[in-house]
Parts: C-alpha cells; sequence; structure tokens
C-alpha cells in the first residue's frame, strides 16, 4: 500500500484536487460528518475531512461555495475519472435533493425547527453503503460516539483491506460480507472490546452471506419501507433502531424516523406527544415517528 502525504488544500497542489459547486446551505461538512451517522470521517486539518469512501480515501473541505476534493492512493495507475468521482459525492452527500427549499417548509411548519435551523445550515441525510451502514449501526447500541469510532476503527484495521498510509496512518477499507463471516470472527471481535455486540456483528454478516447477498440487501432500495425494516429486523441484533437508521441512512426510506431514547425525550418535551407508559413501546415508536 502507498504511503502518502496529506494533501493541505487546493491552492497548496490544484492540480490534485477537484471541486463541485455547494453552498454551504447545501451542505456542512463539519456538521453532517460527525453527527454520528458515519464513522469513518476525521478532521485532518482544520477545515478538511479525511475519509474512506467507495474503497478509496479522500480529503473535503469548503471554500466559497465550492465542495473541493482529493483522492489518494490512484497515483500508480492514473487519476480516476473526475465524473465518475464527482458522481460518487454527489450519490453520497444525496446533493441532488434541494436543502434551502426544504428548510423554508419545515421552518414554515415547526416555529422550533424554524428557531434552530440558523444554527445548523446544511445538514442532511447521507446515503451510505448498506453493508457499512448495517454493520456499524449494529455497534452503536448503548454507546457513543468517539467510543463506536474507535470500535469501526478497529473493526477495519483487523478486517478491512489495507488502502494506503496517510502520513503514518494506515487506512482500511470496511471490511467485506466474507472477511467477517468467518468462524473465529465473533472471538476476534471479543478481544478487539465488541463485547455482546461481537455475535451481533459476525451472526448478522453471515446471515447476510447465506441469505440475501451484499447484493439483495441493496435491493431493499427498491422496496417498501415496511418490507425493508421487516428485513432488517430479522437479523441478529437488529431491533426497530438500527433497522430505521439503516433505512434512513443507506436504503433511500426518507421517511424513516430512527426513534431512541433521546428522540423519545425531544417528543415528550417539546412536541408534546403523550404517549403512555415509561419505556419506548413499539406503538410509541410508531407514533413519534407518524
Amino acid at each position: 500500500a502507498a504511503s502518502m502525504k496529506l494533501r493541505d488544500g487546493p491552492s497548496a497542489c490544484p492540480s490534485l484536487w477537484r471541486s463541485l459547486p455547494c453552498p454551504a446551505a447545501e451542505l456542512r461538512l463539519d456538521l453532517v460528518l460527525s453527527s454520528g451517522q458515519t464513522f469513518r470521517w476525521w478532521e485532518s486539518s482544520p477545515g478538511a475531512w479525511t475519509g474512506v469512501l467507495g474503497e478509496r480515501v479522500w480529503t473535503l473541505r469548503q471554500e466559497r461555495d465550492r465542495l473541493w476534493y482529493t483522492v489518494y492512493g490512484e497515483e500508480q495507475n492514473g487519476h480516476p475519472d473526475g465524473a465518475e468521482t464527482d458522481q460518487i459525492l454527489r450519490d453520497y452527500f444525496q446533493l441532488d435533493v434541494g436543502l434551502p427549499a426544504l428548510y423554508r417548509a419545515w421552518g414554515a411548519a415547526d416555529p422550533l425547527f424554524r428557531k434552530m435551523a440558523s444554527d445548523f445550515p446544511g445538514v442532511r441525510v447521507l446515503r451510505q453503503d448498506p453493508v457499512e451502514c448495517l454493520l456499524s449501526f449494529i455497534c452503536t447500541s448503548n454507546n457513543h460516539i468517539s467510543r463506536i469510532t474507535a470500535m469501526i476503527e478497529r473493526l477495519c484495521q483487523a478486517f478491512g483491506r489495507r488502502l494506503c498510509c496517510l502520513g503514518a496512518r494506515p487506512v482500511h477499507a470496511f471490511p467485506s460480507l466474507s472477511a467477517l463471516a468467518g468462524a473465529d470472527t465473533e472471538a476476534r471481535l471479543r478481544a478487539l472490546g465488541f463485547g455482546y455486540r461481537a455475535k451481533f456483528v459476525s451472526g448478522t454478516a453471515r446471515a447476510i452471506v447465506e441469505g440475501l447477498g451484499a447484493e439483495g440487501l441493496r435491493q431493499l432500495r427498491t422496496v417498501p419501507y415496511a418490507e425493508a425494516r421487516r428485513e432488517l429486523c430479522a437479523l441478529p441484533g437488529v431491533g426497530t433502531k438500527v433497522a430505521d437508521c439503516v433505512c434512513l441512512m443507506a436504503l433511500d426510506k426518507a421517511e424513516a424516523v430512527p426513534v431512541d431514547t433521546h428522540v423519545w425525550r425531544i417528543a415528550r418535551q417539546r412536541y408534546g406527544a403523550v404517549l403512555g407508559g415509561r419505556s419506548l413501546t413499539p406503538r410509541a415508536h410508531q407514533e413519534i415517528g407518524e
């Protein structure tokens, strides 16, 4: 794997950077990449975000209404086709969905949203690889972002293909399903500190290999939300919250509303949801989503 230097920015080596038009009202990298949707990006220098997307290593930064990016590890076989890499980013950030019009509609419908929106422009839902999204969110149960990020980094180092070395930091691809379906995977994950999640990550990887396959999982993008959610909930360690996260962030189900205790609390405090009981029942989950 090639050893590479992090590229500061477009002004330092312009030939290695490309850009897309993208005002801050459409996308704020810092708000989107650190928000717990994905766990594979880090702020490599102020305003620059480096991470793995589609088996490639990227650095992204925003300057003057443009999204600049550079892709590493491709020097030996020429640069990737610019139209192709542009499209990967457009797809990942769902840039064809215009955000300002949605913000206006939501603000008109909800005074609370209108009050908060100016502090949080450019927050959008990513469109992620379904395998990576599913296995990552299985790791999120009873967990917090910095710990989840470290766990997923260890997962990638142990089971993923090494893509390149940036400075002294080796960067790995997210593991393939077959790499995680081995008989010793659960024990290795336990040794990496995954606890009870080790069984669910290895069990789900195996269940998909033996069942739907990666392509079948991706095809859930084309079926109704209820059906996709049902398929996901049949997998080891996948409850309604994880299933909804995957539906929303990887399977094109914009109507999915992942509900956890934080969302439940907000629904009660801010939106006067009068949901009986002390625990988050499936019915309460349904009502909050509606």
